[in-house]
């Protein structure tokens, strides 16, 4: 099983110089082959294959124009060229509907919001006895281990986020079998009901409240937002400040993403199988509700409990976002029609049972899971899980040489 890691980098003055040379000169040489291929297109050539690519740069570094693209590592400057061929495949295969539709390449700019470099193995980075990271031509960066590896990686993936910040995100394999150690089976099983007013509602008639992170944060980002909007542009000011807006709306993302963190390995740990609503949130996000619906974060949560319950061993279902599982009653099954949202509870003319609209609605979605009936102590087979957080410039390779002097990691 893959799963990634993150660590939070303290990289020093001459360092992040390095790093901003180095994550220029890979989107420099990202640019010029995507131009490369773009003029063949337009002047009805062949498709140019990677290796024509490669040379084409161990050509363009004896050229006076492009030889400073010598200062740094060269792997970093051929997993550039990989990252243009995977984001070509997943164009085709965007077209040839094996994955869901994607745009071609676009050129990078040095004002992207997420900028990333990765070294492999033949970089000869390493981790030092003392905990940092040595990179090639870069040297040897601070690192805030949170967390130990449970395994020795192979690459390395560098990246500096829209508030300057830099991450180390390894990519390494695990024992499956460790993992079943620390959540032991449980019969429990839970419908989770996703709404604005409540985040989630369980069907065991818990109430989880949003936290709002954003609309919580308004006050702070308005008034950073209407200082930058007062700085003259192009002066260090008007960046100072804009990094101060971006920092702002870090600290929100992270605080959100810590929320759905805790939540979803609470789950995990006490439900043997989960169902949760196929939310159609690309629709909701157009409505006056938009702001609120992203401020929630459905879709981040979902893909936590989902491949959170395929690590450790659980049942995930989605329910189809066609399901009436608000306009069902729980207790006797019969159908009385929609409702509009002011409505919160209301009695079955059928059975005459009190329902709660979200508890209602949150034990229909266990029940259309079939999880009443039949996850009980079910035995539930491991399914493979991705690396659980999505980075640009990480793809599958064959097993490489281990890195050398991999004993200085902690924990290993």
């Amino acid at each position: 099983m893959q799963l990634r890691y993150s660590f939070r980098l303290y990289p020093s003055a001459g360092q992040r110089s390095a790093l901003a040379r180095a994550l220029g000169c890979a989107r420099v040489v990202f640019n010029d082959a995507l131009r490369v291929r773009e003029e063949a297109r337009a002047a009805g050539l062949g498709f140019v294959t990677s290796a024509e690519l490669s040379k084409n740069l161990t050509a363009a570094k004896k050229t006076p124009e492009r030889a400073w693209l010598g200062e740094v590592s060269s792997v970093v400057l051929q997993q550039s060229l990989r990252d243009l061929d995977a984001a070509y495949r997943n164009f085709f295969d965007g077209l040839k509907g094996k994955r869901p539709r994607m745009g071609a390449p676009r050129f990078k700019s040095k004002r992207d919001n997420r900028q990333s470099l990765r070294f492999t193995a033949n970089a000869a980075w390493r981790i030092t006895v003392g905990g940092k990271l040595r990179l090639p031509k870069i040297g040897d960066v601070p690192v805030k281990w949170s967390r130990t590896l449970p395994s020795a990686p192979s690459t390395v993936t560098v990246v500096k986020d829209s508030a300057g910040r830099y991450f180390a995100s390894f990519v390494v394999e695990t024992d499956p079998a460790a993992d079943l150690d620390h959540m032991p089976a449980t019969d429990a099983v839970v419908g989770v009901d996703l709404g604005l007013t409540h985040f989630a509602v369980l069907s065991d008639g818990t109430k989880v409240d949003s936290p709002q992170f954003l609309r919580r944060a308004e006050k702070k980002l308005k008034k950073a937002q209407q200082t930058l909007s007062r700085k003259e542009k192009g002066s260090s000011n008007r960046n100072k400040a804009r990094h101060k807006v971006a920092r702002a709306h870090a600290r929100v993302t992270d605080a959100r993403r810590e929320f759905h963190h805790r939540l979803s390995t609470r789950l995990i740990r006490e439900n043997q199988a989960i169902a949760v609503e196929d939310l159609c949130v690309k629709g909701l996000a157009r409505t006056r509700l938009a702001k609120s619906v992203h401020d929630a974060g459905w879709s981040a949560f979902v893909t936590m409990l989902e491949y959170k319950a395929a690590r450790y061993g659980r049942q995930f279902h989605r329910i189809d976002r066609f399901e009436p599982t608000s306009q069902v009653c729980s207790v006797c099954g019969v159908k009385d029609g929609p409702k509009p949202l002011n409505v919160r509870a209301w009695t079955c003319g059928a059975c005459g049972a009190v329902l709660d609209r979200d508890i209602n609605a949150a034990v229909n979605v266990a029940k259309a899971a079939g999880l009443a009936a039949t996850a009980c102590g079910a035995q539930v087979r491991r399914a493979p899980v991705p690396a659980q957080r999505s980075e640009a410039g990480t793809h599958p390779k064959q097993p490489t040489r281990l890195v050398r002097e991999q004993a200085g990691i902690p924990g290993l």
